[in-house]
């Protein structure tokens, strides 16, 4: 116990010193000293079971609270009640992208059948396209951190940036206009990069994939479709409370979290080039 205070007071008697002087040390573009199969193997083997009834129990639980959330919202019918339930309503919205996420992982169930209905259902109700999004967000975590392969967030070059139109540059970087990019997100990609994840014929898919992608656009057609034909039936402003504004919130939700997951907060997280082996980090407004 005497060895331990005395590694973390200074000459000076400052408690903490010893720990604040080895986070100073920590370098975060460092390889780590482990390997993903070291990680695994730490996961004790039973959080590795996957159980179809307890994911479906999920998706029945979150389905329940938003149809609960907006016949009692439709119901009451107050402007002064309408606030709530839309922040309430954006948040299962995305707890509903959740759930597809993670049949876009493979973590819903061991059953990819399963995994590609219930992913589809939920975000298509949400207006994301599943296999669009899901084969993006696998490029995504095969190039975590890397300029020109990644997909979320990523750091323009000076190059890309001074090439940009205006009002490009205003959407990406004027708050709160980014929390709003992820349908924008969807259709264009990021600045710098070409692509749609409703086009089966972007260089986001091989050609293999085609058909997943138009069965996904399929999807997110009818469901956009439907809010236009319940538009008419119930009036654009009934759509617009009871789904439109949770909509709203639900990408704030995910356009915030995932910005954060990306950047850190008071650590910035470093980005590269290249070959992984060779590590280029850069900031967009110096390097070319």
């Amino acid at each position: 116990m005497v060895v331990a205070m005395d590694q973390r007071t200074n000459v000076n008697g400052d408690p903490g010193a010893g720990d604040r002087k080895k986070e100073e040390r920590f370098d975060p573009s460092a390889q780590p000293p482990f390997k993903i199969g070291d990680i695994r193997a730490a996961i004790p083997k039973h959080c590795w079971v996957k159980s179809p009834l307890r994911s479906m129990s999920y998706v029945v639980r979150d389905i329940i609270a938003v149809a609960a959330l907006a016949i009692a919202a439709v119901y009451v019918d107050s402007w002064f009640l309408w606030p709530l339930y839309w922040a309430a309503q954006g948040t299962l919205f995305w707890a509903i992208f959740v759930l597809g996420h993670d049949c876009g992982h493979g973590s819903f169930s061991d059953i990819p059948l399963l995994n590609s209905v219930v992913g589809h259902i939920l975000h298509s109700f949400i207006l994301v396209p599943y296999h669009g999004w899901r084969i993006s967000h696998r490029t995504h975590h095969q190039n975590h951190g890397h300029v020109e392969n990644d997909e979320s967030w990523v750091p323009l070059p000076e190059r890309v940036y001074k090439k940009l139109p205006h009002s490009t540059r205003m959407l990406r970087y004027t708050v709160p206009l980014p929390m709003l990019a992820y349908p924008l997100y969807l259709c264009y990609r990021s600045p710098g990069k070409e692509g749609s994840h409703f086009n089966p014929y972007s260089s986001l898919f091989a050609p293999s994939e085609r058909k997943l992608i138009a069965t996904s656009t399929t999807c997110w057609s009818i469901m956009f479709v439907s809010l236009i034909a319940l538009s008419f039936v119930f009036g654009p402003l009934a759509v617009l409370k009871v789904y439109g504004v949770p909509y709203i919130i639900f990408v704030m939700w995910l356009d915030a979290v995932t910005y954060l997951h990306h950047h850190g907060h008071d650590e910035k997280l470093p980005w590269y080039r290249g070959k992984v082996s060779k590590i280029k980090y850069i900031c967009f407004v110096t390097e070319n």
